[in-house]
């Protein structure tokens, strides 16, 4: 029976109905029929297609076979101040080799923060950023330079996105021995100027809900430390700014933490003698003095997008003294 039917439906010859649609026909029939139309015929069928059925277009391809643009981070603005020096200076190097544009403060050397800013812009070329570098004279000492400082920052690059209270002096000296000039002045530069730093810049922080504000703390404002009452209140007191605005500007995305540097190799420590250095050195778990390139790299960290949920924290960076 099924022969039969096969048998005749070879055999009987073809009607106007057979061909009037391809869709009427099995896959397999379709394009061998097309394959035997005249060649004008298949034009012409092409032609008669809807417009949409001729060519699939970008925006009906499967999202696999769409993918979006890459995402890349904005350019971020960066003011660090202290940062023609020591562990600044590595910040600011730093910052810039991730492609940020760098605002660098200084005091009083004018030469030394351009190096700086050179070094800056050659490791960020070398890393196949293009960014900008300008350097600001003032002493964030005093509450009116601060703003100054801050306003041509904005001028000349934006509204810092990253702010690295990083500027810090000493006046060592026993209690009964400290005059109150020493413990003003070490407060000023390290203490005050962050809290004035942090207030210009997070308005705009939380306007466009980004921000990292990164204060350099020290280890001594963990552990305190003898002839040091000025600096280790300074430097204890980043701390408790720190945790305090972190709980403030969090809800909008902008974070605030702390490093705490131990005994780093810069000119601060150079003046410790080789029995202080190496005596120091025993007692860590990290047998060496770090780097300003140890919390350099922790700084560029913090600052980058994907520090996004770290906010409150002190991070030592000490090789191990507080073990």
């Amino acid at each position: 029976m099924n022969a039969a039917n096969s048998s005749s439906q070879d055999t009987c010859p073809p009607t106007a109905d057979s061909f009037s649609t391809a869709d009427s026909l099995p896959s397999a029939d379709r394009h061998d029929a097309a394959d035997r139309m005249p060649a004008a015929d298949r034009h012409d069928a092409v032609d008669r297609l809807p417009a949409a059925d001729r060519m699939p277009t970008a925006d009906r391809m499967p999202a696999a076979d769409n993918p979006p643009a890459p995402d890349y981070p904005p350019a971020r603005v960066a003011l660090v101040t202290g940062g023609s020096r020591g562990i600044g200076r590595a910040i600011c190097i730093a910052l810039a080799q991730a492609g940020n544009d760098v605002a660098i403060t200084y005091v009083s050397n004018e030469n030394e923060a351009e190096r700086c800013a050179e070094v800056c812009q050659k490791a960020a070329t070398a890393a196949d950023h293009q960014v900008r570098i300008i350097t600001i004279g003032g002493d964030v000492a005093i509450p009116d330079s601060c703003e100054i400082i801050f306003q041509k920052t904005v001028e000349a690059l934006g509204a810092p996105d990253i702010l690295v209270n990083n500027a810090g002096i000493t006046r060592d000296n026993l209690l009964l021995r400290m005059d109150i000039d020493d413990f003003n002045e070490v407060i000023n530069v390290n203490l005050r100027s962050a809290f004035i730093f942090s207030k210009l810049v997070a308005r705009s922080m939380l306007k466009k809900r980004f921000g990292r504000i990164i204060n350099i703390s020290s280890v001594v404002g963990l552990a305190g430390n003898a002839g040091q009452a000025n600096y280790a209140a300074s430097k204890a007191g980043l701390i408790g700014l720190t945790k305090s605005l972190a709980k403030e500007l969090g809800s909008r995305s902008v974070t605030v933490n702390a490093i705490a540097p131990g005994f780093i190799d810069t000119s601060m420590t150079v003046a410790l003698s080789d029995e202080v250095r190496e005596r120091l050195i025993g007692s860590l778990s990290i047998p060496r003095l770090g780097t300003p390139d140890d919390v350099a790299a922790l700084v560029a960290f913090i600052a980058s997008d994907s520090a996004q949920y770290i906010t409150g924290q002190v991070i030592a960076v000490d090789g191990g003294l507080a073990l």
